[in-house]
């Protein structure tokens, strides 16, 4: 019976970056499983069992994020609406950890169609689990609200990550920090409570554009404390 091999996570990324490599110099299309397998010291059958296929290494990291995303927003969190931007800053610091690597898949899935379609799959399915996980988390919350301001936070993120890969510019994660905290304030659900303005109504205290679920639930915090 054939050895089985085990692949570690550190192997694991191994793999990964042997295969963005080879993609980056020689093509996606142009690379072999046998090629990454080899530049990466495994056999051809453990590469299939821990990937599937060529793509799958590209979102390898894609996969591991969502999951550890789902793990974050199934724990209580204080507040819904910072949780999702909490989360969103997780992925853009994973891939600043390592902006090279980062920098590679971006120009392999640049030049793959199938592999851009891939990405705009990977980047929705982020968008639908802050939306469900907020409306999960704030009972009556218009859906409208929730998935407007999902959206809104993938599109922030994705704006500052790109910056980060097209420019190869060292982007701090501040950046992304306060670019979701006007983002908070705008769709008026940052903790901390904007300025007077003319817009402000309803016992001075929410702005007229924070959801009603919203409402609710800091009322409902409140007479809680």
């Amino acid at each position: 019976m054939a050895e089985v091999q085990a692949v570690s996570p550190s192997a694991r990324d191994d793999v990964v970056a042997a295969a963005l490599d080879l993609f980056d110099r020689h093509g996606f299309e142009a690379t072999s499983v046998e090629q990454i397998a080899k530049a990466a010291g495994i056999s051809r059958s453990t590469f299939f069992r821990q990937f599937g296929g060529k793509d799958d290494v590209v979102f390898a990291d894609h996969e591991l994020l969502l999951a550890q995303l789902r793990s974050y927003l199934t724990a209580a969190h204080e507040n819904p609406w910072v949780a999702v931007c909490d989360a969103a800053t997780q992925v853009f610091e994973h891939f600043a950890a390592d902006p090279q690597l980062a920098r590679r898949r971006y120009r392999v899935v640049r030049t793959v169609p199938a592999l851009r379609e891939r990405e705009i799959i990977a980047v929705f399915q982020y968008e639908r689990l802050f939306d469900e996980y907020l409306r999960r988390s704030i009972p009556g919350l218009d859906p409208l609200d929730a998935v407007s301001f999902a959206a809104v936070v993938t599109a922030v993120h994705n704006h500052v990550l790109r910056q980060l890969l097209r420019d190869e510019v060292a982007i701090p994660v501040e950046t992304l920090r306060a670019a979701l905290d006007d983002a908070m304030h705008t769709f008026g659900v940052h903790p901390d409570p904007d300025p007077p303005a003319d817009d402000q109504v309803v016992v001075a205290v929410f702005p007229r554009r924070m959801p009603l679920a919203e409402i609710t639930r800091r009322v409902a915090t409140s007479l809680e404390s």
